[in-house]
């Protein structure tokens, strides 16, 4: 038996790693110059903020700084309650690119963030439409690499995984596990290739989308009532024909999600039922991720009190194999080597999350974010 579970744990365990050697070229992008030679892309960078005083200069101007591309930045005001439209009037004053819009009251049935960036690209002057979170800080080369992608790879929507800021050990810890569930799971080879729904992936701080493609997957009024736009976007435009893919861009942005341990938790929480927690997943992806993680420690105890030296090894391989994936993503991604050191309470706290946000629900619980369900 304690051999049985052994070769089970060291088969999951080598599985994520084995995605990751195959899927991590796909992922990663040719390097290229700082400052790409000419402009040839006209952008607008949509940007909806509520309550986004502290760093809503810093996402507009570090947009502005984009190298050899012509662009506006428009910032939709979602009711905020502070500052943030009277910090964006400033810098509106100083510079033309830049819009200050104010949202319209939210209708039934619409999630703000949709509804904000609907309004946004029904402003936009541009046909290359960026939608950028405010909490994302793009670097000066990142809007003319995506271009280049979008039109080299005949994409209606791209998507960039920007630099993951972590400062607290809990994002150290979870923040890290949106690169290891899309590189341990999903097969890139098949996802840049077909158009299937069912493979779509993104990460929603950063879409670049052609207008026409973005029209013909019905807007974001295609997803007004999700929060998981990171999935739920690509999946519209695949589900109108349309290719999307997703790509590194380390070097193209970088992103502080969160500000503390409380953020990061009820973060995870708020949109887990539209990916992994929902119930037609949930079982599949316990067994996966405590199955590369927590089994082997598991067998791994059981083997040495059984004095079970082939079952021993096998889980002493599957413990290593299992932290593979995370020491990649510290290597190529810049992530945090505390988060590979943690990657096994790491991923039970994970999946502990998924089910209470299953729990929340079935129960008709809703979390909270920025004031509103």
């Amino acid at each position: 038996m304690t051999i049985t579970l052994s070769i089970f744990g060291l088969l999951l365990s080598a599985f994520p790693l084995v995605m990751w050697v195959a899927n991590l070229p796909r992922f990663l992008r040719d390097r290229r110059p700082e400052k790409p030679d000419s402009a040839d892309a006209a952008i607008s960078v949509l940007i909806p903020a509520r309550d986004e005083a502290d760093g809503i200069e810093h996402c507009v101007r570090h947009a502005l700084a984009s190298h050899t591309v012509e662009l506006e930045v428009i910032v939709l005001d979602d009711d905020s309650s502070d500052a943030t439209a009277d910090i964006v009037s400033t810098i509106a004053e100083a510079d033309s690119r830049v819009r200050l819009i104010h949202g319209k009251p939210l209708p039934d049935r619409w999630n703000g963030k949709q509804h904000a960036c609907k309004q946004l690209a029904d402003a936009a002057r541009y046909d290359r439409l960026v939608f950028l979170d405010a909490d994302v800080r793009l670097r000066p080369a990142g809007l003319a690499e995506l271009s280049r992608l979008l039109e080299e790879r005949s994409l209606g929507l791209i998507s960039a995984f920007p630099e993951q800021v972590t400062v607290t050990w809990l994002e150290k810890w979870l923040i890290p596990m949106m690169h290891f569930i899309l590189l341990s799971y999903l097969p890139f080879s098949r996802m840049q290739s077909m158009s299937d729904p069912s493979l779509a992936a993104g990460c929603g701080q950063l879409f670049l989308a052609d207008r026409k493609a973005y029209l013909e997957a019905g807007t974001h009024a295609a997803i007004r009532s999700s929060r998981h736009d990171g999935i739920k976007l690509p999946r519209a435009f695949r589900e109108a024909g349309l290719m999307t893919d997703v790509t590194d861009g380390t070097d193209l942005a970088s992103c502080r999600m969160y500000d503390c341990g409380s953020q990061v938790i009820r973060g995870v929480l708020k949109n887990a039922i539209e990916g992994i927690a929902n119930p037609k997943l949930i079982g599949l992806f316990t067994v996966l991720l405590l199955g590369c993680s927590l089994l082997p420690v598991v067998t791994l105890a059981m083997a040495v009190g059984q004095s079970d030296r082939i079952a021993t090894g096998l889980s002493v391989i599957a413990l290593a194999l299992a932290h593979g994936p995370r020491l990649l993503a510290t290597m190529k991604l810049r992530q945090s080597f505390f988060g590979v050191v943690c990657h096994i309470p790491a991923t039970i706290l994970f999946v502990g999350l998924q089910w209470v946000a299953l729990g929340y629900h079935l129960t008709g619980r809703t979390v909270t974010w920025r004031g509103r369900t």
